[in-house]
């Protein structure tokens, strides 16, 4: 089993930065693509940004510029680095992770608890 925890929400003003971090722990033999998610009150859970392995990354057209997504692989850990944010970029943000437990295993799909993050105008 691979657990997610997530770490660096909060409140900020708009044009305000935060730095989102996701670790994962439990049984892992790799962790493939790494994500974050979020989702607002009454919407569905939108994709944000992921990034590969070999740090390919891309991000939904509606944070290009303003977000950047990063990992360490030794760390097992995944960055979301928001600057210049907007009170619609008022969320609560997950993390997401294919992980595979063996060599002889398929990835499987993890998630974070979710943290919130509140950009007031």
């Amino acid at each position: 089993q691979v657990q997610l925890v997530e770490s660096g929400g909060g409140l900020v003003q708009a044009g305000g930065s935060l730095r989102l971090s996701c670790t994962a722990s439990g049984r892992i033999f790799s962790i493939n693509d790494m994500a974050w998610y979020r989702q607002a009150p009454g919407k569905q859970r939108e994709l944000v940004a992921t990034i590969t392995r070999a740090g390919m990354s891309n991000y939904a057209d509606a944070v290009w510029g303003r977000f950047t997504v990063s990992r360490d692989n030794a760390k097992n850990t995944v960055y979301l680095q928001m600057n210049s944010l907007k009170p619609e970029d008022s969320a609560v943000y997950y993390c997401h992770a294919a992980a595979r437990a063996s060599i002889r295993s398929g990835p499987t799909d993890y998630w974070g608890q979710g943290t919130q993050v509140t950009v007031s105008s």
